[in-house]
């Protein structure tokens, strides 16, 4: 909402720095955007007077003019324009002066003849011929009456204005307007607030049943609907002072009915509406849902198809307005009319706001109306236009006017008590000045009883008082205090502080977070080759999405991850290491009818200098860290499972001791790798953070160090390739019974001395006792069992170092 700061000192005496006022009312809960002020952009341009003008000597088109500024002599100026002539008053940039689009005027001289300034058109201030009708179409803007020479244009253009930008909640449809924010000025800044005294005569003593039959057939729709037939209309342009109002506050001046229609709007936040009365057949209007694919060519020119659900306007024969969102071309004010109808309704707010959202048509009036407008306002601000078109001399008002309004909108009350606001605020307030500081936003409050304004439709309970007493009280003043009563301490769940465990574990690895959106497009799954019968097809469609590509619920998360990691390798990152924690939505049935399992996911996806065990090692440290590295298990990819992505040949399946799968880690498939244009190995794994809730273990234990010295023993065999080193480690497990301390894989060898489909695997093995120094005969027995267990399973052969 733009706020030009001379609009609002009409109903409020403001007094002090814009600056001063926006923190002010930023702290009373009004929050400013900026302030933007377009004179800010203009320097060193005042009235000028042409005192003679001649054609230059050696240009064609080139005229040298000599221009009174209100100094001892007159400058010389060079200039193509051709509507000057001698004694015009016209706006002079000197030497020096800027410009809009921080354009600087400097002297310089022009095929030989000095010039030292410019002459402006109104484009040079950054405006156009809407905000100033006078002006020419291409051409020096000329005043249309004499100005003291010399004397700076900002003021005389209405220029040098203030306009601050707030930002508005949808909750406070009241502060949409410039009376609203003007009450909050008031209250503020403890000014009393001054609101327009509204009259008119109201010449003509017509009934207007004799000039329009209207009948609403959807109350439920329209809450309200009032007009007024006005005649002898004058289609003119607007007052400097209007149009420069509505141009401030981003509204761009039409002619001076419609202009008068969107005044109003802004300063009581009403929308309302005009017909061509001429052009209304029949003498009637009708309030209703339209029928189903019903057509109106609205303003805009655009024809626009209708269903059942959407409020519409019609004459005696055709439609011609989409009600609280835009009029028909077929009645619209053009310089032809000579009476209106005028309009201002109230219409229910939600279904406002479906009707625009359907249509892709979102105008100024829906934005009001979908924040449900306060029905009270139809009839002031039609009384408000009225009064201003009879001031201009624009028209002349029939007084008889049109209110349907089956159920009024009524102030309501809420108790409340001082005690209680004071406890909850924390303050000592007394009575007196909370009922003031109630009453000053015109909640009319007794002490245990507030009556609310229908404008406020925010306010319902007796913590909505508080915040309001607490605002203009002031945030400022109140101290901090300790809570009373009974306090529960609260604390993050287990699962929290696993997440955030894991969170900290993957940034220390020196990985970075990534964070992806959930929706995706069903083009997907051929992009990443998932099968046509895999689960990962089985998605939930959103019914109201955003477009295509944000259709689908994602039920994998490496179409996300491989996006990350797309930009990032081409915008020339030489590595990436990103994780992300997100859902994913399994639907458990098609079409829904419960809500669908989500599985939250850790998910890493790298490149760069690194091979499968490095992606691998950082999973193995998040395991040792959340309490399971003793827990799982790495089993290959196997055919059956639907993973077409990965690479089946360094992919790894992740399972804790009783084969419940928890995910996978490996690379992913080189063409899949193609299809994202990444050209490089891409690491891709999966962890499920529910199965990780279950196994993993916080808790740290401790031992001393050891007394006795370890006993070490190497291993080297030969075993069939197809064979996992897991396999191994398991049945060294197994076998190294109480004394196995630790054991590592040092060597993995294939080579001329090795057979076609073996390779050479050799493992450490330390054993320790605590109570004493082994002897060879104690780690003998330990390790003649792995061994003989070795060759029976694996037929694995010893070698010899």
């Amino acid at each position: 909402m733009n706020l030009p700061m001379s609009w609002l000192k009409e109903f409020v005496d403001i007094n002090c720095d814009v600056n001063e006022f926006c923190d002010a009312m930023t702290l009373s809960g009004s929050k400013v955007e900026g302030v933007e002020n377009k004179g800010n952009l203009i320097s060193n341009v005042v009235i000028g007077k042409i005192l003679k003008l001649k054609k230059h000597p050696d240009a064609d088109k080139l005229f040298v003019v000599q221009a009174d500024i209100g100094q001892n002599e007159p400058i010389q100026i060079v200039t193509g324009a051709t509507n000057l002539f001698e004694g015009a008053y016209v706006p002079v940039a000197l030497d020096g002066a800027t410009l809009a689009g921080n354009i600087k005027i400097k002297k310089s001289k022009l095929r030989g003849v000095l010039s030292n300034g410019m002459f402006c058109s109104v484009e040079e201030f950054g405006f156009s011929k809407s905000d100033y009708p006078e002006a020419p179409d291409d051409g020096i803007y000329i005043f249309d009456k004499e100005y003291p020479l010399g004397t700076c244009i900002k003021p005389i253009l209405q220029i040098d204005e203030d306009v601050v930008e707030f930002e508005i909640t949808s909750n406070r449809p009241d502060c949409f307007s410039i009376v609203g924010l003007a009450r909050e000025a008031s209250a503020t800044f403890k000014i009393p607030l001054k609101l327009p005294k509204i009259q008119f005569k109201g010449e003509l003593n017509e009934k207007l049943s004799d000039l329009i039959n209207i009948e609403i057939k959807n109350s439920e729709i329209c809450k309200r609907y009032t007009c007024r037939v006005i005649k002898d209309i004058k289609i003119e342009n607007s007052p400097q002072w209007l149009r420069h109002r509505l141009t401030a506050s981003g509204i761009r001046p039409i002619n001076n009915i419609v202009d008068i229609t969107n005044y109003v709007m802004l300063e009581f936040g009403q929308p309302m509406h005009a017909y061509d009365l001429n052009k209304i057949e029949g003498k009637k209007l009708i309030v209703r849902n339209a029928l189903k694919n019903e057509k109106l060519t609205t303003l805009d020119g655009i024809e626009r198809n209708f269903d059942e659900n959407t409020l519409v306007i019609q004459d005696a024969n055709k439609l011609i307005d989409l009600a609280g969102i835009m009029g028909g071309e077929n009645t619209m004010i053009t310089e032809n009319t000579n009476q209106i109808l005028l309009e201002s309704a109230s219409f229910e707010g939600s279904h406002i706001r479906l009707s625009a959202k359907k249509l892709g048509l979102r105008t100024d009036a829906s934005s009001k109306y979908e924040k449900c407008l306060d029905p009270n306002l139809s009839m002031i601000a039609l009384d408000r236009a009225c009064q201003l078109i009879e001031e201009l001399g624009y028209g002349k008002i029939v007084k008889d006017t049109f209110d349907f309004y089956p159920n009024p909108l009524n102030s309501w009350e809420i108790s409340y008590s001082t005690e209680n606001i004071n406890k909850l605020l924390g303050t000592n307030i007394s009575q007196n000045e909370m009922i003031d500081l109630l009453n000053i936003i015109e909640i009319k409050a007794d002490g245990s009883i507030a009556k609310i304004p229908t404008f406020r439709p925010d306010l319902e309970s007796e913590a909505d008082l508080a915040e309001e007493v607490a605002r203009f009280y002031g945030y400022d003043k109140i101290k901090a205090t300790l809570s009373t009563g009974t306090s529960t301490v609260g604390k993050k769940t287990y699962k929290q502080n696993l997440i955030e465990k894991i969170t900290n574990t993957l940034i220390s690895s020196g990985m970075s977070e990534a964070l992806n959106y959930s929706f995706e497009s069903p083009k997907v799954f051929d992009k990443l080759n998932i099968p046509k019968d895999s689960y990962l097809r089985n998605v939930i469609t959103i019914s109201n999405p955003l477009g295509e590509d944000f259709s689908i619920m994602r039920t994998t998360t490496l179409n996300s991850m491989l996006n990350s990691l797309s930009i990032n390798f081409n915008r020339r990152n030489k590595e990436a290491f990103l994780f992300e924690i997100g859902k994913v939505y399994l639907p458990k049935e098609l079409p829904l009818k419960e809500l669908p399992i989500e599985k939250e996911l850790v998910t890493i996806g790298m490149y760069g200098n690194i091979d499968f065990y490095d992606a691998k090692a950082i999973f193995e440290n998040l395991f040792m860290e959340i309490g399971l590295n003793q827990k799982i298990e790495y089993t290959p990819l196997n055919e059956n499972n639907q993973l077409n992505f990965m690479h089946p040949g360094r992919t790894a399946i992740i399972l804790d001791n009783e084969k419940n799968e928890l995910g996978y880690i490996g690379e992913v498939h080189p063409q899949i790798n193609n299809n994202y244009e990444i050209d490089a190995k891409v690491y891709y794994g999966i962890l499920e953070i529910d199965k990780l809730e279950k196994l993993s273990n916080f808790e740290k234990t401790f031992k001393p160090l050891p007394k006795f010295p370890s006993m070490q023993r190497d291993i080297a065999m030969l075993i069939k390739d197809e064979i996992n080193v897991s396999e191994i480690e398991k049945i060294i497990k197994e076998k190294g019974g109480k004394l196995l301390e630790s054991f590592e894989l040092f060597d993995i060898y294939k080579g001329k001395q090795i057979d076609d489909g073996y390779k050479s695997v050799a493992y450490s093995i330390l054993f320790r006792a605590e109570d004493r120094t082994l002897k060879d005969e104690e780690v003998n027995l330990p390790m003649q069992k792995i061994l003989k267990e070795l060759e029976q399973k694996l037929n694995a052969k010893l070698r010899d170092k």
